[in-house]
């Protein structure tokens, strides 16, 4: 066991300029003994007990929008929007992401990528409009992140309230004249966490609050999801996909949590969940994180083999 000292030089507090959540950057943490096995992979019953698969369309609710041809409730669609079975909130939906049974977001193509986005920011526009004060788009990929159905799928919900942290992240931003996402990437690229640097940046927050953290902004990005072009749109989901190639590359497609946040800015984040938040973080609210930023850009940067 190393002295106190010698802990507190090996791990260091971080704040996030975006979240306003403490991280402590503990690498050495990654290096401790384990003697509990880690769980086998998905288990997948497979397309033909799907209910999202073409040709099920009955095993769900009916449907609200598709994309592609055919009549609601039958096959041909390339996108497909019904009401979640087992909902979190009262206006809670699913977005199925694509016919094909195994096509995550990071294999989609470019235009089905575009696609997809466009819809999650239709039906965000639609619950906003019908009166809700906050809704948004979320993907759970795989178990470890909260997928119960295998089949490649979004989420949209929408609240009757502004959650705390939304409206406290809103806060951080009307208290200030900087721009927080602004400062953000700029600090990535201070720290060269950027993994992509154009009209969509791709950066790992220097404060990122777990391993391979990424998140992605278009320049031109404006508070809301729901207002955002077309073009800004399909630009944000070619980078969104992009990053999700480069994550499944650097470890091997882990289980991850995509998040379209619209404070201060509109952004995406993408955490993927390669561990498990623990008693002292419950305790503490402190996040802790065993990949430096820094590592974690290099590996995302790295090109294909």
């Amino acid at each position: 066991m190393g002295s106190a000292s010698n802990v507190t030089r090996m791990n260091e507090l971080r704040h996030d300029l975006v979240s306003g959540r403490l991280v402590i950057v503990a690498e050495a943490r990654a290096t401790r003994p384990h003697t509990l096995a880690h769980g086998s992979r998905d288990e997948d019953l497979g397309a033909a007990r799907c209910p999202f698969c073409p040709g099920h369309e009955d095993m769900t609710p009916p449907e609200i929008a598709r994309t592609g041809d055919g009549t609601p409730g039958g096959p041909g669609w390339r996108v497909r929007t019904f009401p979640n079975l087992f909902p979190i909130t009262p206006s809670h939906e699913v977005v199925v992401l694509s016919p094909d049974h195994q096509r995550a977001f990071g294999h989609l193509s470019d235009g089905e990528a575009a696609e997809v986005f466009t819809v999650l920011r239709d039906r965000v526009r639609t619950h906003l409009d019908d009166g809700h004060p906050f809704a948004t788009a979320i993907v759970n990929q795989g178990r470890a992140a909260g997928a119960s159905i295998a089949h490649p799928h979004a989420q949209v919900f929408a609240l009757d309230f502004v959650p705390p942290e939304v409206a406290a992240a809103v806060d951080r931003q009307l208290a200030t004249t900087d721009d927080l996402l602004d400062d953000d990437i700029a600090r990535a690229r201070d720290h060269d966490l950027v993994i992509a640097d154009g009209e969509v940046a791709i950066w790992c927050p220097y404060a990122s609050t777990a391993p391979l953290l990424v998140r992605v902004c278009h320049g031109a990005a404006g508070t809301r999801f729901d207002d955002a072009t077309d073009t800004e749109v399909a630009a944000v989901a070619v980078m969104t996909r992009d990053a999700l190639v480069a994550l499944g590359r650097a470890v091997d497609d882990p289980p991850y949590n995509l998040v379209v946040h619209s404070a201060p800015r509109w952004y995406v984040e993408i955490t993927p969940r390669l561990g498990v938040a623990a008693g002292f973080e419950q305790a503490t609210g402190v996040s802790v994180n065993t990949l430096p930023p820094q590592r974690a850009a290099e590996l995302l940067r790295e090109p294909p083999r």
